[in-house]
């Protein structure tokens, strides 16, 4: 075995204060140099604890291989093999609990970085605009309508296609990309690497039909009586939590949902040359801990708020959003109250946010997620000085896909239940994957979801 190079190559960012003021992208991505040096500390070991670690089963060490030996078209070609979004999966997925938690480096504390060279290898490909394509096959004759444009549901199109089936997609926004462009900020995912990883997939011979809301203009049922054989359902997770605490109706509550969809979607961060506006205050609350939380105060902050808290019930060790978030969170200035949750948002006579009454929060014995419980610390409530509030406490998927499809079986929670495995519904000629079956989760998951149920639907078809 070579020796082992724990010098793990950093990845440029843009200096804290100046980021906090743009929605430029914050991580620069490795130079060639970086890359190549990176690239180099990979062992190519026989075991591939990191090809078992990806969800969707990336050629971890070939495509490493070939980026060194500087064969980058090869490198992109092995990429592609199996994920059809590399652009977006390095940037946002989150490998250090995936392919780099079981690098054989991680048990010295130095996975390769494998994000930060997939990414590389992926922005190569689009500033050279060779967007190398699969060879596509005769087509079946067999036609898959998917629901939804987000991570699983372009995946599982991708897929599809590369089996030669004619796959349509339906989105009910203007803009394909499902929550890749509605709820991730361009200073972590820029929307033209969004764009450019759509028209890949339409380049495959997919069909994205924009402004069509399926549950109304079409039911699933429709589309299965209007010649198509099968159903993906991709529609993700985009329905808001809120805490049902007093003062949630007040003029300056959001949930995150609706804020990151103006901000992101709307260009609500660019008004008045766009038509949304959002409201900009100067202390603001975001009340959870998960990237979705990170996002949001992240964006009131370029905003131009002058303190934004994050506000979370838990200890910095429960926290769920990424390290890497966190971390440039806390370079751009956002102030963590851990240990504390809202009791009740306080408004003035106008109807609008000035305040919000906290308690002080103390860990107790591990509840069923694991975790240590949160006790309310009795009379420690506070007032904490804000004029908006952010809850991002988590979402579930919108009832209008299963509510207008019979013989689909869901939860209490409402979302889809689905075989683990091929994704495969109650209901005959369905499948679904990602957010809708799981709730909200990773970019990665869902990608993970729409590659089985799109190997699920190719046999389905076939037999």
């Amino acid at each position: 075995m070579p020796a082992l190079n724990l010098n793990r190559q950093e990845m440029p960012h843009l200096e804290p204060k100046k980021r906090a003021t743009v929605f430029d992208e914050v991580a620069l991505g490795y130079g060639e140099k970086e890359a190549m040096f990176e690239a180099n500390r990979c062992i190519q070991c026989k075991n591939r604890n990191c090809v078992a670690g990806c969800p969707v089963g990336i050629e971890i060490p070939e495509f490493i291989k070939a980026l060194r030996m500087g064969d980058m078209e090869e490198s992109v070609r092995i990429l592609k093999r199996t994920s059809n979004l590399p652009g977006i999966c390095g940037r946002v997925c989150p490998q250090e609990s995936q392919c780099e938690k079981v690098c054989t480096l991680a048990r010295k504390n130095a996975p390769v970085a494998i994000g930060r060279l997939e990414r590389y290898v992926a922005d190569w490909d689009l500033g050279k605009g060779t967007k190398m394509k699969p060879i596509i096959p005769p087509s079946t004759g067999r036609r898959v309508a998917v629901v939804g444009s987000g991570p699983a549901g372009l995946t599982a199109a991708a897929d599809l296609a590369r089996f030669g089936h004619q796959v349509t997609i339906f989105e009910a926004l203007h803009l394909p990309g499902g929550v890749l462009v509605y709820g991730i900020p361009e200073f972590r995912l820029p929307k033209a690497i969004v764009r450019s990883e759509v028209e890949y997939v339409a380049s495959l011979g997919v069909e994205i039909r924009l402004d069509s809301v399926i549950g109304k203009m079409l039911t699933v049922d429709e589309l299965l009586a209007d010649g198509y054989h099968a159903v993906f359902l991709g529609t993700g997770a985009g329905l808001p939590t809120f805490m049902n605490i007093p003062g949630e109706s007040l003029n300056g509550v959001y949930s995150a949902n609706e804020f990151l969809t103006r901000v992101n979607l709307m260009k609500a961060y660019l008004f008045p040359d766009y038509d949304t506006p959002v409201k900009k205050s100067k202390r603001v609350a975001v009340v959870g801990g998960g990237n979705v939380a990170m996002d949001a105060a992240r964006c009131a902050k370029r905003l131009g708020a002058e303190e934004v808290y994050i506000v979370y019930r838990r200890s910095e060790e429960e926290l769920p959003a990424r390290r890497e978030e966190v971390e440039n969170a806390k370079e751009e200035g956002i102030i963590f109250k851990l240990l504390t949750n809202p009791k009740q948002v306080l408004g003035n006579s106008q109807g609008w946010v000035e305040g919000m009454e906290c308690y002080e929060m103390e860990l107790g014995e591990p509840d069923a997620s694991g975790r240590r419980r949160p006790v309310v610390k009795p009379g420690s409530e506070f007032t904490l000085d804000v004029d908006q509030v952010i809850i991002a406490v988590g979402t579930s998927p919108n009832p209008l896909v299963p509510g207008t499809t019979k013989g689909l079986d869901t939860t209490r929670h409402g979302t889809v239940v689905a075989d683990e495995e091929s994704g495969k519904t109650s209901k005959t000629a369905v499948w679904a994957g990602g957010d809708i079956v799981t709730g909200a989760a990773t970019v990665i998951s869902a990608m993970g979801a729409g590659k089985r149920a799109a190997a699920a639907i190719d046999a389905y078809l076939k037999s």
